[in-house]
Protein backbone atom coordinates (compact mmCIF):
# COMPACT_ATOMS: atom_id res chain seq x y z
CA UNK A 1 0.00 0.00 0.00
CA UNK A 2 3.10 2.60 0.79
CA UNK A 3 4.09 1.61 -2.43
CA UNK A 4 1.38 1.98 -4.38
CA UNK A 5 0.51 5.60 -2.61
CA UNK A 6 4.05 6.52 -2.97
CA UNK A 7 4.08 5.97 -7.00
CA UNK A 8 0.62 7.15 -7.95
CA UNK A 9 1.63 10.60 -5.53
CA UNK A 10 5.11 10.54 -7.78
CA UNK A 11 3.46 9.52 -10.96
CA UNK A 12 1.12 12.80 -10.71
CA UNK A 13 4.17 15.24 -9.82
CA UNK A 14 6.05 14.39 -12.36
CA UNK A 15 2.90 13.95 -14.87
CA UNK A 16 3.75 10.68 -15.79
CA UNK A 17 1.78 7.59 -16.10
CA UNK A 18 1.50 4.85 -13.16
CA UNK A 19 1.84 1.35 -14.53
CA UNK A 20 0.72 -1.31 -12.16
CA UNK A 21 2.26 -4.56 -12.40
CA UNK A 22 0.82 -7.99 -10.98
CA UNK A 23 3.45 -10.83 -12.13
CA UNK A 24 1.89 -14.28 -11.87
CA UNK A 25 5.40 -16.16 -12.61
CA UNK A 26 5.75 -18.76 -10.30
CA UNK A 27 9.39 -19.12 -8.12
CA UNK A 28 11.46 -22.27 -9.72
CA UNK A 29 10.41 -25.40 -7.38
CA UNK A 30 12.06 -28.72 -8.26
CA UNK A 31 8.50 -30.26 -6.10
CA UNK A 32 6.49 -28.58 -9.45
CA UNK A 33 5.88 -30.58 -12.52
CA UNK A 34 7.43 -28.50 -15.15
CA UNK A 35 5.73 -28.29 -18.63
CA UNK A 36 2.42 -29.64 -16.90
CA UNK A 37 -0.21 -28.87 -19.80
CA UNK A 38 -2.47 -29.70 -17.29
CA UNK A 39 -1.82 -26.12 -15.28
CA UNK A 40 -4.29 -23.73 -15.13
CA UNK A 41 -3.46 -20.15 -14.70
CA UNK A 42 -6.78 -18.69 -14.59
CA UNK A 43 -7.36 -18.55 -11.00
CA UNK A 44 -4.21 -16.64 -10.67
CA UNK A 45 -4.68 -14.35 -13.60
CA UNK A 46 -8.39 -13.33 -12.05
CA UNK A 47 -6.71 -12.86 -8.39
CA UNK A 48 -4.23 -10.15 -10.39
CA UNK A 49 -6.96 -8.79 -12.10
CA UNK A 50 -8.87 -8.02 -9.04
CA UNK A 51 -5.77 -7.02 -7.08
CA UNK A 52 -4.98 -4.31 -10.39
CA UNK A 53 -8.41 -2.87 -10.10
CA UNK A 54 -8.35 -2.34 -6.74
CA UNK A 55 -4.86 -0.76 -6.69
CA UNK A 56 -6.42 1.84 -9.76
CA UNK A 57 -8.95 2.99 -7.54
CA UNK A 58 -6.70 3.69 -4.31
CA UNK A 59 -4.61 5.18 -6.88
CA UNK A 60 -6.86 7.05 -8.46
CA UNK A 61 -8.38 8.28 -4.66
CA UNK A 62 -4.68 8.99 -3.75
CA UNK A 63 -3.51 11.22 -6.50
CA UNK A 64 -6.57 12.18 -8.81
CA UNK A 65 -9.23 11.18 -11.59
CA UNK A 66 -6.42 12.77 -14.26
CA UNK A 67 -3.91 10.13 -13.38
CA UNK A 68 -3.35 8.01 -16.59
CA UNK A 69 -3.27 4.43 -14.99
CA UNK A 70 -2.31 1.28 -17.07
CA UNK A 71 -2.77 -1.84 -15.94
CA UNK A 72 -0.81 -5.49 -16.53
CA UNK A 73 -0.93 -9.02 -15.52
CA UNK A 74 2.52 -10.20 -16.40
CA UNK A 75 3.45 -13.95 -17.01
CA UNK A 76 6.89 -13.74 -15.93
CA UNK A 77 8.25 -13.65 -12.31
CA UNK A 78 8.28 -10.23 -10.16
CA UNK A 79 11.99 -9.53 -10.63
CA UNK A 80 11.72 -11.02 -14.46
CA UNK A 81 8.57 -8.84 -15.00
CA UNK A 82 9.92 -5.57 -13.40
CA UNK A 83 13.24 -5.40 -14.80
CA UNK A 84 11.66 -6.10 -18.26
CA UNK A 85 9.58 -2.50 -17.54
CA UNK A 86 12.25 -0.77 -16.32
CA UNK A 87 13.27 -0.57 -20.09
CA UNK A 88 10.94 2.07 -20.95
CA UNK A 89 10.50 3.80 -17.32
CA UNK A 90 11.01 6.46 -15.97
CA UNK A 91 11.14 4.66 -12.36
CA UNK A 92 10.29 1.58 -10.79
CA UNK A 93 8.68 1.48 -7.48
CA UNK A 94 8.22 -1.89 -4.94
CA UNK A 95 7.83 -2.58 -1.19
CA UNK A 96 9.99 -3.78 0.69
CA UNK A 97 7.72 -6.19 1.94
CA UNK A 98 5.61 -8.94 -0.17
CA UNK A 99 1.99 -10.30 0.61
CA UNK A 100 0.17 -13.18 -0.33
CA UNK A 101 1.52 -17.03 -0.10
CA UNK A 102 5.18 -15.96 -1.49
CA UNK A 103 5.53 -13.71 1.86
CA UNK A 104 7.89 -11.34 2.70
CA UNK A 105 10.99 -13.08 1.52
CA UNK A 106 11.05 -12.91 -2.43
CA UNK A 107 10.17 -9.19 -2.82
CA UNK A 108 12.80 -8.65 -0.68
CA UNK A 109 15.05 -10.98 -3.33
CA UNK A 110 13.02 -8.70 -5.64
CA UNK A 111 14.14 -5.03 -4.57
CA UNK A 112 17.64 -6.01 -4.47
CA UNK A 113 17.49 -7.95 -7.80
CA UNK A 114 16.10 -4.16 -9.31
CA UNK A 115 18.63 -2.29 -7.64
CA UNK A 116 21.04 -4.72 -9.00
CA UNK A 117 20.03 -4.82 -12.61
CA UNK A 118 17.21 -2.35 -13.86
CA UNK A 119 17.80 -0.19 -16.56
CA UNK A 120 16.06 2.91 -14.43
CA UNK A 121 15.87 4.15 -10.97
CA UNK A 122 14.36 1.54 -8.17
CA UNK A 123 12.69 3.53 -5.50
CA UNK A 124 12.19 0.95 -2.56
CA UNK A 125 9.14 2.14 0.54
CA UNK A 126 9.11 0.53 3.14
CA UNK A 127 6.34 -0.83 4.96
CA UNK A 128 2.93 1.37 5.22
CA UNK A 129 3.40 0.98 9.73
CA UNK A 130 6.38 3.08 9.62
CA UNK A 131 3.90 6.15 8.39
CA UNK A 132 5.94 7.24 5.00
CA UNK A 133 2.90 8.11 3.58
CA UNK A 134 2.18 10.58 5.30
CA UNK A 135 5.58 12.43 6.22
CA UNK A 136 5.60 16.19 6.74
CA UNK A 137 7.99 18.38 4.33
CA UNK A 138 11.71 17.38 4.93
CA UNK A 139 14.86 17.02 3.06
CA UNK A 140 16.10 14.70 0.52
CA UNK A 141 19.46 12.66 1.54
CA UNK A 142 21.62 12.08 -1.32
CA UNK A 143 24.97 10.06 -1.33
CA UNK A 144 27.81 11.97 -3.09
CA UNK A 145 31.16 10.13 -3.93
CA UNK A 146 32.07 11.54 -6.87
CA UNK A 147 31.54 8.42 -9.53
CA UNK A 148 29.20 8.59 -12.54
CA UNK A 149 26.55 6.88 -10.87
CA UNK A 150 26.70 9.01 -8.01
CA UNK A 151 26.31 11.97 -10.31
CA UNK A 152 23.15 10.61 -11.10
CA UNK A 153 22.24 10.44 -7.55
CA UNK A 154 23.01 13.99 -7.00
CA UNK A 155 20.97 14.83 -10.42
CA UNK A 156 17.61 12.95 -9.13
CA UNK A 157 17.87 14.43 -5.81
CA UNK A 158 17.80 17.69 -6.80
CA UNK A 159 14.88 16.98 -9.48
CA UNK A 160 12.78 15.79 -6.69
CA UNK A 161 13.59 18.37 -3.75
CA UNK A 162 12.70 20.74 -5.97
CA UNK A 163 9.27 18.73 -7.16
CA UNK A 164 8.51 18.65 -3.20
CA UNK A 165 9.36 22.06 -2.48
CA UNK A 166 11.93 20.97 0.21
CA UNK A 167 15.93 21.17 0.62
CA UNK A 168 18.85 18.23 0.18
CA UNK A 169 21.77 16.81 2.36
CA UNK A 170 24.47 15.94 0.92
CA UNK A 171 26.75 13.42 2.60
CA UNK A 172 30.42 12.76 1.61
CA UNK A 173 32.07 10.22 4.08
CA UNK A 174 36.17 9.57 4.16
CA UNK A 175 38.23 6.82 6.25
CA UNK A 176 41.06 7.77 8.19
CA UNK A 177 42.63 4.75 7.08
CA UNK A 178 42.73 5.75 3.89
CA UNK A 179 46.47 5.77 1.83
CA UNK A 180 45.94 9.14 0.03
CA UNK A 181 46.32 11.65 2.83
CA UNK A 182 46.03 12.80 6.41
CA UNK A 183 42.79 13.82 7.88
CA UNK A 184 43.03 17.25 7.16
CA UNK A 185 43.87 16.34 3.45
CA UNK A 186 41.21 13.87 3.07
CA UNK A 187 38.93 16.65 4.48
CA UNK A 188 39.41 18.76 2.12
CA UNK A 189 39.75 16.45 -0.84
CA UNK A 190 36.09 15.37 -0.03
CA UNK A 191 34.89 19.07 0.33
CA UNK A 192 35.79 19.94 -2.65
CA UNK A 193 34.99 16.81 -4.71
CA UNK A 194 31.63 17.23 -3.18
CA UNK A 195 31.04 21.11 -4.08
CA UNK A 196 32.54 20.19 -7.74
CA UNK A 197 29.17 17.34 -7.71
CA UNK A 198 27.06 19.67 -6.54
CA UNK A 199 27.64 22.89 -8.55
CA UNK A 200 26.11 21.85 -11.99
CA UNK A 201 22.94 21.33 -10.09
CA UNK A 202 23.05 23.56 -8.06
CA UNK A 203 23.13 25.80 -11.10
CA UNK A 204 20.39 24.14 -12.60
CA UNK A 205 17.96 24.24 -9.59
CA UNK A 206 18.85 27.55 -7.68
CA UNK A 207 15.42 26.89 -5.43
CA UNK A 208 16.96 23.81 -3.66
CA UNK A 209 19.05 24.92 -0.64
CA UNK A 210 21.95 22.68 -0.08
CA UNK A 211 23.27 21.57 3.77
CA UNK A 212 26.38 19.95 2.78
CA UNK A 213 27.77 16.82 5.17
CA UNK A 214 31.88 16.03 4.61
CA UNK A 215 32.71 13.71 8.05
CA UNK A 216 34.91 10.72 8.79
CA UNK A 217 32.26 7.94 8.48
CA UNK A 218 30.95 4.85 6.89
CA UNK A 219 29.10 5.88 4.68
CA UNK A 220 26.25 4.10 4.86
CA UNK A 221 26.01 4.55 9.03
CA UNK A 222 26.35 8.69 8.30
CA UNK A 223 23.31 8.10 5.24
CA UNK A 224 20.87 6.13 7.51
CA UNK A 225 21.93 8.97 10.27
CA UNK A 226 20.48 11.29 7.61
CA UNK A 227 17.63 9.58 6.92
CA UNK A 228 16.03 10.49 10.31
CA UNK A 229 14.97 13.64 9.75
CA UNK A 230 14.52 13.43 5.99
CA UNK A 231 11.50 12.12 3.59
CA UNK A 232 14.16 10.32 0.63
CA UNK A 233 16.94 9.03 0.38
CA UNK A 234 18.87 8.85 -2.65
CA UNK A 235 21.96 7.07 -3.38
CA UNK A 236 24.00 5.73 -6.46
CA UNK A 237 24.03 1.49 -7.14
CA UNK A 238 27.60 1.81 -8.02
CA UNK A 239 30.35 3.90 -6.70
CA UNK A 240 33.70 2.06 -8.59
CA UNK A 241 35.72 4.49 -9.44
CA UNK A 242 34.65 7.57 -6.90
CA UNK A 243 36.25 9.39 -4.36
CA UNK A 244 38.03 6.50 -1.57
CA UNK A 245 35.82 5.27 1.20
CA UNK A 246 32.93 5.77 -0.47
CA UNK A 247 31.97 3.23 -2.87
CA UNK A 248 27.86 2.87 -2.80
CA UNK A 249 27.67 -0.31 -4.34
CA UNK A 250 27.49 -1.85 -1.21
CA UNK A 251 26.86 1.24 0.74
CA UNK A 252 23.01 1.14 -1.61
CA UNK A 253 22.60 -2.42 -0.31
CA UNK A 254 23.24 -1.35 3.53
CA UNK A 255 20.95 1.50 3.19
CA UNK A 256 18.51 -0.33 1.38
CA UNK A 257 18.20 -2.84 4.46
CA UNK A 258 18.16 -0.44 6.55
CA UNK A 259 16.35 3.04 6.33
CA UNK A 260 13.02 3.83 7.37
CA UNK A 261 11.85 6.23 4.47
CA UNK A 262 11.81 5.82 0.86
CA UNK A 263 14.82 4.80 -1.20
CA UNK A 264 15.92 5.33 -4.61
CA UNK A 265 18.76 3.72 -5.80
CA UNK A 266 20.01 5.18 -9.42
CA UNK A 267 21.66 3.24 -12.17
CA UNK A 268 24.10 4.24 -14.59
CA UNK A 269 23.35 5.57 -17.67
CA UNK A 270 23.33 3.91 -21.07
Amino acid sequence: MAALWWAARTAARHRAALHLVSAIGIPDDPDLPHGDATFDDRTLRADAAILLSTAQGLARDRAGAELDIVCTVADARPETALIGCSEDARMVVVGVRGVGAVGRGVLGSVSTSLARHARCPVAVIPAPDSGVADLPPRPVVVGVDGSACGAEAVRLSFEEASRRSVGIVAVTTWSELSPHGSRAVMHARARALQSKTLAEQAEWYPDVPVTQVVVEDRPARRILAESDSAQLVVVGSHGRGGFAGMTLGSVGQAVLHGTQVPLIVTRPRD
